[in-house]
């Protein structure tokens, strides 16, 4: 049995949006494929994601320290939560992450949850050599919905939502982010019912392979 994570960040639901949509079709396919797997959701506009901020960082200087017992009650709930979520995220054994572009990228709430889970002895470790991704055979896809085209032409260099994800999976030793990319259908408002059944019909492919 494996261990199926999908990080969902957006705030809307599959009536408003085009890639939570198309998530929610890949899921039903997994799980129909897959009926031995555990999928587990992890909606980031309804969940607790802590920010480094001064807490935060206050609050690892204190353990490195081994200064515990002088946390306090918000320093140590941060850092438990962090905890958590990064331990989640090692448990697992495939990702999906779910988002839209936004400014080029993806909502701030994505950046926060990576900056979560990227834990050095975790999900990645220093060596003599350099760092060395420690996730290594898992398995990760993005949808991403993107009002213009960014796959190809003049404004592919602009897209850094994705590109960020597959660095940020190559550092953990993912080699491969799968893109699922759902995208134009602003730019073509008349292909637009077109471009979203395409995008659902290959959401529905991707789960039964994946």
């Amino acid at each position: 049995m494996s261990t199926l994570l999908c990080i969902k960040a957006h705030p809307l639901d599959e009536s408003a949006s085009v890639s939570v949509a198309a998530a929610q079709t890949f899921l039903a396919a997994y799980r129909e494929a897959n009926p031995d797997d555990e999928v587990v959701v992890l909606d980031l506009y309804e969940e607790d994601i802590p920010l480094l901020d001064r807490d935060v960082f206050r609050a690892w200087k204190k353990l490195q320290s081994g200064d515990s017992d002088s946390l306090s009650p918000e320093e140590r709930r941060k850092v438990e939560r962090l905890q958590q979520l990064s331990d989640q995220f090692v448990a697992a054994d495939k990702y999906v992450f779910v988002t839209p572009m936004w400014n080029f990228s993806y909502p701030p709430l994505m950046k926060a949850y990576i900056d979560a889970v990227a834990v050095a002895g975790k999900t990645f470790k220093y060596t003599a050599q350099g760092p060395v991704g420690l996730l290594g055979g898992k398995q990760a896809l993005h949808i991403q919905s993107r009002g213009g085209v960014y796959s190809e032409g003049p404004s592919a260099a602009m897209e850094a939502g994705h590109a960020h994800l597959e660095n940020v999976m190559r550092f953990f030793g993912i080699p491969e982010l799968t893109g699922l990319f759902i995208e134009g259908h602003n730019q073509y408002p008349d292909r637009a019912q077109e471009i979203k059944k395409e995008a659902v019909a290959q959401a529905r492919e991707l789960a039964l392979a994946f």
